[in-house]
């Protein structure tokens, strides 16, 4: 029982001093006290069988209190102190839960739909894409919808932590100044109410997230908290370094990172938002140069000689390469049958890896890709616009989708999701047909 204090640090050990030593000379720990028949452990401790019930009904009370469970006396028992123990239902269904959420509009109805009212507070999310995507285009509408009073805010300050770069203080006047919604509200957001924290290693990040943030939700009432972008310091700390000393490592500062940023979400009823960049993936080699090879047409011989020498063996339902599609957010399109090389060239796959996509409760991946059939012939119209700080690009050749990876409170997204531009008001849905920007629809550049 040496580790009941790691479980329930302030569980009251004085009532029970004389079972412990008893308990941990016989290597009795608490999930053998909950799990294991009291009479069993009792001969094996040779203690009381009536106090070990009390001991592992004290314990199971304190552990689903802090689940939010609801007691239910048992008849004819009564804890120490007279206090009643028993075991617990729940309060309130998963459905009278989920209506007490309060949620963070991106600001455009499409896109709330498809997160299921927006980003709920209480819970991490990960929003993940390759450079250009629109992550922090997102991130930076999220600071200000989060002060707007409900059902698009929760009239609470921000916090943004960078890792990267500065808070772009530019970007977020001007999208005070052109979204309607924000430019017309009696109580519009104030940059005041974004509080900024910097991170430039590996160190100094664990120092904030450990001491400084729990500090500030306290003292000021922080309704979200925005990390870009949480895998920049690790992959700069690790380096080149893949040995599995390196690896485990960092797996078990991802999973105490998780536990500390779900436990903070959770007691201040805050929503964490954190921005994942993302790396190339790849199809087996023998597949891809199958499929490219081979015209539409094509006839493969089913030899055992052909089958060797083309196609590498089909991966287990179970292995990584084939279950990281229904995580990752690329690569599960059940419209494309065959990989080719242009298709595996578009696959990405978040960084930090499936020990980071456990410790999160949401993820919302932004893809881009190249718009080949809109190119400036015949068609007319501004190929670019001036953006902020005078940064042009070029809004007709890349088309973007938010899509909705997993999510304990919304379906997961159908094929690419809703697709979407970047504009001077923010993020906005299209109705499936990018529109063609003219002078007075000016475009921004993307910086996430």
């Amino acid at each position: 029982m040496t580790d009941i204090l790691h479980i329930i640090p302030d569980f009251p050990t004085k009532h029970y001093t004389h079972l412990f030593p008893s308990l941990e000379k016989h290597l009795i720990t608490t999930s053998d006290l909950l799990t294991l028949d009291a009479l069993e452990v009792a001969k094996r401790a040779r203690l009381p069988l009536l106090d070990l019930r009390r001991l592992a009904d004290h314990v199971l009370a304190i552990l689903q209190d802090q689940l939010g469970l609801r007691y239910e006396n048992v008849k004819g028992f009564e804890g120490v102190g007279g206090e009643s123990v028993g075991f617990g239902s729940l309060n309130k269904t998963g459905k009278e839960v989920s209506e007490q959420w309060s949620f963070i509009s991106t600001l455009d109805l499409r896109l709330d739909a498809i997160l299921g009212d927006g980003i709920p507070t209480g819970y991490v999310t990960e929003i993940t894409g390759e450079s250009g995507a629109g992550k922090t285009q997102l991130l930076l509408t999220l600071l200000l919808s989060v002060q707007l009073h409900p059902p698009h805010g929760i009239s609470r300050p921000a916090l943004y932590i960078s890792t990267e770069h500065p808070l772009p203080t530019t970007r977020l006047s001007q999208l005070l100044r052109t979204n309607q919604l924000l430019s017309t509200n009696p109580t519009p957001p104030n940059l005041n109410n974004i509080l900024t924290l910097n991170t430039p290693d590996l160190e100094s990040q664990e120092h904030i997230l450990n001491y400084q943030l729990p500090v500030a939700l306290s003292r000021h009432k922080i309704g979200l908290v925005v990390i870009d972008s949480i895998a920049a310091n690790y992959r700069a700390e690790r380096g080149s370094s893949n040995t599995p000393s390196a690896l485990a490592t960092q797996s078990t500062q991802l999973v105490r990172l998780g536990a500390l940023l779900r436990r903070l979400a959770r007691e201040h009823d805050c929503a964490i938002v954190v921005a994942n960049q993302v790396a190339d993936r790849f199809a087996p080699l023998s597949t891809v140069s199958r499929a490219s090879a081979a015209g539409p047409n094509t006839l493969f011989s089913s030899s055992p000689a052909s089958t060797a020498s083309n196609f590498a063996p089909t991966p287990s339902v179970l292995s990584l390469d084939h279950q990281q599609r229904f995580f990752t957010g690329w690569g599960d399109d059940p419209s494309s049958a065959h990989v080719s090389s242009q298709q595996s060239a578009n696959l990405k796959t978040p960084s930090l890896g499936l020990v980071w996509a456990n410790q999160i409760a949401c993820r919302i991946a932004l893809i881009k890709e190249q718009d080949l059939g809109r190119h400036a012939a015949g068609e007319g119209g501004h190929l670019g616009t001036s953006g902020v700080e005078g940064v042009e690009w070029t809004s007709r050749r890349w088309r973007r989708w938010m899509k909705l990876v997993f999510a304990p409170w919304a379906a997961p997204s159908t094929g690419k999701g809703v697709e979407f531009e970047i504009e001077a008001g923010g993020i906005t849905a299209t109705t499936g047909v990018m529109s063609i920007k003219d002078d007075a629809g000016k475009a921004l550049s993307t910086d996430s």
